[in-house]
C-alpha cells in the first residue's frame, strides 16, 4: 500500500493515509481506450438527411430506343433530376437517422477500465506524460481536506489550489485554449479547451466555486466513469480527491 499527503486548505499536509487497494490495479492502456471509445460512440447523437431530399419532382424517363440517355427528366424542361448522377439529385446513401451507434462492453470489462484509469491517476510519470503541470513534491492522486467541499468562492478555490501547487495546470489550460479546425466552429463548439484538473467531491457545493476555471470538471465518487479519469481516451489525469470522495470510492470497489 502506497502512501499519500492529506493537505489542508491552507496547503499544509496534515496527515498520510493508506490509498485504498483499487489503486492497486493494473494499467491496461488497451482497455482503457476501448471503454472510452464505448462510452463515446453511445454519446454520439444520431444524424441524417432529409429520406426526401432530392426527389420531390415531377420527372419522366425518356425509356430506351431513343438515343438519348434514360435519366429522369423534369416533366416541365429538359433538366436531368431525382438520379444520383445529375445535379441537384438524390444522395445515392445517405446517412440515415435510424442507423445504431451504440457499442456494448462487458460489466467487468468496464470496471476494470475504470479502475485502471483510477490507479494511473497515482502515476506521476503519466500525469506528466498527458502534459499536467504540478509541483514535483506533492503526492498523487492529491487527497485534499473535506472542508474543500464546502468552498463556493472562485477565489477561494484558486487559493487552494496555488497553495498545494497545482494551480499551473490551469493556466496552462486556459493559455492552450484555441479555436477548433473545421466546419465544428458553426456548430456550437468553437473552441477546443485542454482539460486540467479533476475534483472528485462528495457535496455538489464545489462545483460553484470551480465552474469558471478552464478545463476544470467536477463529479461525484459514483458518477466517475472513464471520460472524466481518461478524456480522449488517454490515462493520468490530474485528479483531486477529497477525503471522504476516496473513502467512498475504496468502500465501493
Amino acid at each position: 500500500m502506497s502512501k499519500v499527503n492529506v493537505y489542508g486548505i491552507d496547503g499544509s499536509v496534515q496527515e498520510k493515509i493508506d490509498l485504498p487497494s483499487v489503486f492497486q490495479t493494473a494499467y491496461r492502456p488497451d482497455v482503457i481506450k476501448k471503454s472510452f471509445n464505448v462510452t463515446h460512440s453511445n454519446q454520439r447523437q444520431p444524424y441524417g438527411s432529409d429520406p426526401f431530399a432530392g426527389t420531390r419532382h415531377a420527372v419522366v424517363s425518356a425509356g430506351k430506343g431513343r438515343g438519348m440517355s434514360r435519366v429522369p427528366r423534369l416533366t416541365q424542361g429538359q433538366r436531368g433530376a431525382l438520379a444520383p448522377c445529375v445535379v441537384g439529385g438524390r444522395r445515392a446513401h445517405p446517412p440515415k437517422a435510424e442507423r445504431n451507434w451504440k457499442e456494448k462492453i462487458n460489466y467487468k470489462e468496464r470496471m476494470f477500465a475504470r479502475n485502471s484509469a483510477l490507479a494511473a491517476t497515482a502515476n506521476k510519470d503519466l500525469v506528466t506524460t498527458r502534459g499536467h503541470k504540478f509541483d514535483e513534491k506533492v503526492t498523487l492522486p492529491i487527497v485534499i481536506d473535506d472542508d474543500f467541499e464546502k468552498i463556493k468562492k472562485t477565489k477561494e478555490v484558486i487559493d487552494v489550489l496555488q497553495k498545494i501547487g497545482i494551480y499551473d495546470d490551469v493556466i496552462r489550460s486556459t493559455e492552450g485554449k484555441h479555436i477548433r479546425a473545421g466546419r465544428g466552429k458553426a456548430r456550437g463548439r468553437k473552441y477546443r479547451i485542454p482539460k486540467s484538473i479533476l475534483i472528485v467531491s462528495t457535496k455538489n457545493e464545489i462545483e460553484k466555486g470551480s465552474g469558471n476555471l478552464t478545463g476544470v470538471d467536477v463529479t461525484l465518487p459514483k458518477n466517475l466513469n472513464i471520460v472524466h479519469l481518461a478524456p480522449g481516451g488517454t490515462a493520468g489525469r490530474l485528479t483531486i480527491l477529497t477525503k471522504s470522495a476516496l473513502k467512498e470510492i475504496g468502500g465501493a470497489t
